[in-house]
């Protein structure tokens, strides 16, 4: 199997995706924040439908942190796992009003202190909110690396992005986060991949099935 180093495999993705960036629908970090939490386990489509009456009926933190939970709940039903969000969502408006006098905070520590916010949803909005630099693994970057060999099959999320980082320049997690998901959203996708136009298959994990399991990844 050929070997690509991550300089390379990062200058495909730029010619691939050169304008990859969020696709959640927002107007400020609020209405962003919210939109990531919601996203957890569905697709940025789905989110964008529901939050238009969302932030209608609750333009600012503070007004959904006031809100009636089942009425949260009927906005945001069409989601998976909704009840669980809504709680969520309602939850991070309180902490925010109650720990942070109804700003929401710029660190990983303080970000993930409040309700529904794991470490990819904090670094998301460190990233996109206060364009910190971060890089969030999700399922696609989790699959992404461990195909293209910048990750072990066995790593987990908290892995991956440790590795990524260590390789990736810091000033370029922001980008290549997005550049990794749209890849893997429009083209190496869980099921089907459509390799025939894949720049990456030659040193692809997943589509060289024949690689031993000590065998390390390629480019770290």
């Amino acid at each position: 199997m050929e070997r690509m180093s991550v300089e390379e495999i990062l200058t495909h993705l730029e010619r691939m995706y050169p304008e990859a960036g969020c696709e959640l629908e927002h107007a400020d970090n609020y209405q962003m924040a919210v939109a990531v939490i919601l996203s957890a386990q569905t697709t940025d489509a789905s989110v964008n439908r529901v939050t238009p009456a969302l932030f209608a009926a609750y333009p600012d933190i503070a007004s959904l942190a006031d809100a009636d939970l089942k009425d949260i709940e009927e906005k945001i039903q069409s989601l998976g796992l909704y009840r669980n969000k809504a709680k969520s969502i309602k939850g991070f408006a309180k902490g925010v009003v109650d720990n942070f006098n109804g700003v929401i905070p710029d660190t990983m520590e303080d970000l993930v202190k409040l309700p529904g916010v794991g470490r990819k949803c904090a670094n998301v909005i460190l990233a996109e909110c206060f364009r910190i630099p971060a890089l969030a693994v999700d399922t696609h970057v989790s699959r992404v690396s461990r195909r293209l060999g910048l990750a072990y099959q066995k790593d987990d999320v908290d892995t991956i992005e440790r590795k990524l980082k260590k390789k990736i320049p810091k000033e370029r997690w922001i980008k290549t986060h997005h550049q990794m998901i749209f890849f893997g959203r429009y083209l190496c996708h869980s099921r089907n991949p459509e390799c025939i136009r894949c720049p990456f298959v030659k040193i692809c994990h997943e589509k060289n099935k024949n690689l031993t399991v000590r065998q390390k990844p390629d480019v770290l």
